[in-house]
């Protein structure tokens, strides 16, 4: 076969941090804004209920978390346009993925304040709802349990039932309320997701938030290196006009060792060099509009979002709250309903049931 020198070599295996893979996600977006990229599995266990493990450090939630990278790899390897991107490539294959040197040089001299600002609310946002939903899947987790032990009653009082006769029908009234008490758990929770999904679907908007941000940052980017570029050519035309050399070039230098170039020579690069400002000057007039455009446009839109944000979230957190305190006033009918139990077997001369119902709010 054909000689490979062993720099050339691809690793068998590579060590990747999750935070490198939202490095490579970062920067597709940025380079590829037209595509759609596919998304990271969650980085921390959030938004789980009883059936899941919330540690990080879990064995089934590492692996899943591992499967979701993998899947998220060959998302990537499979579509018509990522697949032949250079960095990802590296990314596989060598050990330094340069993605960290390659963040660093996306960001912008001069950025927007509004929009960097708009960043920040975006992380925090995602951090407070995030807690929000994390706090309600451990309240729902009690919830769920504290409501279905009650189920042990109605078996028990089922049972007990059929020993006694003066106050069966008593005992098995009571098992079919705490039978229906267990059950009703589980509407109440589905009414609670219902609160909990609108929520959700703002943790979400927070990464559509960040993805304006970006584009952002790559327009304005853009104008900077075209600003930048329109400055160097400038700078190039001064010194060929006046001869004179401000910063080292390699350019310098070979004049410096061979020469000066001839009246014709310099005439011809000066006619180069002038019709590269035109275009340059012309390039940073069209970014310059595209990136005014894009602020003026965009920023309607985010104000529009903060408006629907701020009336979709109260009207949410208020039904929510609305549902909790019909909740504690539906607590007390089974009380009542318990208290005539009693009260039946106490006429009898038998005993008392005594049962206990939680006051949950």
């Amino acid at each position: 076969g054909q000689e490979t020198r062993p720099v050339e070599i691809s690793p068998d295996s590579l060590w990747r941090r999750y935070s490198e893979f939202e490095l490579l996600r970062n920067y597709l977006l940025v380079t590829y804004p037209f595509v759609v990229v596919a998304p990271l599995p969650e980085k921390r266990a959030e938004i789980v209920w009883h059936k899941l493990s919330a540690d990080n450090m879990d064995p089934d939630f590492v692996e899943r978390r591992r499967v979701g990278l993998e899947n998220f790899l060959l998302r990537l390897a499979s579509h018509p346009v990522l697949c032949n991107d250079k960095i990802f490539y590296i990314f596989l294959t060598e050990a330094d993925s340069r993605l960290k040197a390659m963040n660093a040089a996306f960001r912008v001299k001069n950025p927007d304040k509004r929009f960097t600002e708009l960043k920040h609310y975006s992380d925090e946002l995602q951090t407070v709802v995030s807690q929000l939903l994390r706090v309600r899947a451990r309240v729902a987790d009690r919830l769920y349990g504290v409501y279905k032990v009650h189920g042990n009653y109605g078996r028990v009082f089922s049972e007990w039932s059929a020993i006694e006769k003066e106050m069966g029908d008593g005992l098995q009234s009571a098992g079919h309320h705490m039978d229906a008490y267990a059950a009703s758990v589980d509407d109440i929770l589905e009414e609670e997701e219902h609160y909990a999904d609108q929520l959700k679907e703002y943790l979400f908007y927070t990464e559509a938030l960040r993805a304006v941000c970006r584009k952002h940052e790559l327009t304005q980017f853009e104008l900077e290196m075209a600003a930048q570029d329109l400055a160097s050519k400038k700078q190039q035309k001064e010194e060929l006009v006046t001869g004179t050399v401000r910063t080292f070039s390699l350019k310098g230098m070979t004049s410096k060792l061979f020469g000066q170039e001839t009246a014709e020579q310099r005439e011809a690069k000066l006619q180069v060099l002038e019709q590269q400002i035109e275009e340059g000057e012309e390039a940073v007039k069209e970014k310059n509009t595209e990136s005014d455009e894009f602020v003026k446009t965009a920023w309607l839109d985010i104000e529009h979002f903060k408006d629907q944000k701020d009336r979709d979230l109260k009207e949410a957190l208020i039904s929510y709250a609305i549902m909790q305190i019909s909740r504690c006033k539906k607590v007390t009918r089974p009380h009542r309903y318990l208290k005539c139990i009693e009260y039946s077997a106490c006429k009898k001369g038998i005993f008392c049931v005594l049962l206990s119902i939680p006051n949950i709010s």
